[in-house]
């Protein structure tokens, strides 16, 4: 992994980045998804009413997309950070941001990646073993 200094980072709620950018971070950072389809990423973020992004000035580094009410619940789906600038604090920022976006009555739930098990306990977050999935066919 590349180290580099990071200077400021800049946290938005107000925007959703184009498409290319949010692939390009998705490839750097590891998670998995479905990349290679340009079209499902969109419908991705059309659909999601809450984007919280991470900014080393043009360049897009962290992002956080849910899907909530803003009242009850809160379903965290994909926190990525670009591969060089992980483990510098962007995603915990990412999560307080969206905590606070969503407010004290908000419950906010995720599945985790395999691979991020150990980093969610980290940040607050509680194991559940009350939760069902139907997964996707593809």
């Amino acid at each position: 992994m590349k180290e580099i200094a990071i200077m400021e980072i800049t946290y938005k709620l107000d925007i959703t980045p184009d498409t290319e950018s949010i692939i390009d971070l998705y490839n750097s950072s590891g998670i998995n998804r479905p990349t290679t389809d340009k079209k499902r990423i969109a419908k991705m973020y059309a659909h999601s009413n809450l984007i919280v992004t991470a900014w080393d000035k043009e360049q897009l580094v962290g992002i956080s997309r849910s899907l909530t009410d803003f009242c009850y619940c809160c379903y965290l789906s994909d926190l990525a950070v670009r591969e060089e600038y992980q483990k510098s604090g962007i995603g915990k920022k990412l999560i307080d941001l969206t905590k606070e976006k969503i407010g004290d009555q908000t419950m906010l739930l995720l599945l985790s990646a395999p691979a991020a098990m150990d980093y969610y306990p980290k940040v607050n977050f509680k194991k559940v073993d009350n939760g069902f999935i139907i997964n996707r066919i593809k």
